[in-house]
């Protein structure tokens, strides 16, 4: 494993959600809405591939579209076209008794897209874990969560790993690979002192997780166990995930937002080489139905 290095002179304000994604890493810079790709000489800045005028959380490529993305963001989810055009799937948080906005997010293995959401202000339980399934119904499947971070599946999507960054804790998930259904959770990580937030799995079921707070990214066994600790030069990691040709770079991004006194390297985005590969970032793969619904089937914290 090599020391990390730098990635683009750009420091961001909260850089989340960044993937591995058709040769290249793209991230975003969540309150500012924009949507980014890292550059290839690390001298450069990073380039802008779109900016909506909401924070933008996460984005997956769509299946056989190419420039095309599925995003949480604002209230709710959207489609991203080639030309930035944005529609709407569904905003469920629309109308909350908190301002909320969207998260973390990711497609899983099977084509779906899952993405939490948080109120700006971290009211205590006011986030929710959402389903887009591929016939584009949104389903509200986890509630009373603070700040949600991931979600993460393992290769085969039968595992779900989701972060509760307010309460220091990551739980694992069963998963229905055919319905996406959650069965019941277990406690899987517990941290002692700083949150987790990003998060990526590798090919032997190994989690990578950021961990806010630390200056840290750290790998966990399956079992949950810890293998490694990774120091970076900055305060507050945030997302990261495993690319590169050969799937061994870990590229990790990292927050301004809320340091009185911001490091020179805070917000910058870095990366290291590691021994295992990760798992390819998984597309959205749509079907298309004439009337997608939104539902809400959570019953459980």
């Amino acid at each position: 494993m090599t020391a990390p290095t730098v990635i683009g002179t750009d420091r961001l304000e909260l850089g989340e959600g960044i993937r591995w994604m058709d040769g290249q890493a793209v991230l975003t810079d969540i309150l500012t809405g924009r949507l980014l790709s890292a550059p290839g000489d690390p001298a450069a800045p990073h380039a802008l591939i779109t900016q909506l005028p909401c924070p933008l959380g996460a984005v997956a490529p769509v299946e056989g579209r190419p420039g095309h993305w599925i995003a949480a963001a604002g209230t709710g989810i959207c489609r991203i076209d080639d030309a930035g055009g944005v529609d709407w799937i569904a905003r469920p948080e629309d109308g909350a008794r908190t301002p909320m906005r969207m998260n973390d997010g990711v497609a899983d293995p099977h084509g779906r897209f899952w993405a939490g959401s948080m109120a700006y202000d971290a009211t205590e339980d006011a986030g929710s874990l959402y389903r887009v399934d591929r016939d584009g119904r949104v389903t509200r499947v986890l509630r009373g969560i603070t700040v949600p971070n991931g979600p993460a599946f393992t290769s085969d999507g039968t595992v779900m790993y989701l972060a509760d960054s307010a309460r220091r804790l990551i739980r694992r998930y069963p998963v229905d690979p055919a319905t996406g259904e959650l069965g019941e959770p277990e406690p899987h990580i517990t941290l002692g002192a700083g949150s987790p937030d990003g998060m990526t799995t590798d090919i032997e079921g190994g989690l990578w997780t950021a961990v806010w707070g630390t200056g840290q990214v750290r790998r966990y066994h399956p079992d949950g166990s810890l293998d490694r600790i990774v120091d970076l030069p900055a305060a507050q990691p945030a997302g990261l995930c495993l690319g590169g040709p050969d799937g061994r770079t870990l590229l990790v991004t990292s927050a301004r937002i809320g340091l009185p006194d911001p490091h020179s390297l805070d917000g910058a985005v870095f990366a290291f080489r590691v021994d295992v590969p990760g798992i390819p970032a998984a597309p959205y793969r749509p079907v298309h139905t004439a009337h997608p619904e939104t539902a809400d089937s959570a019953d459980r914290p």
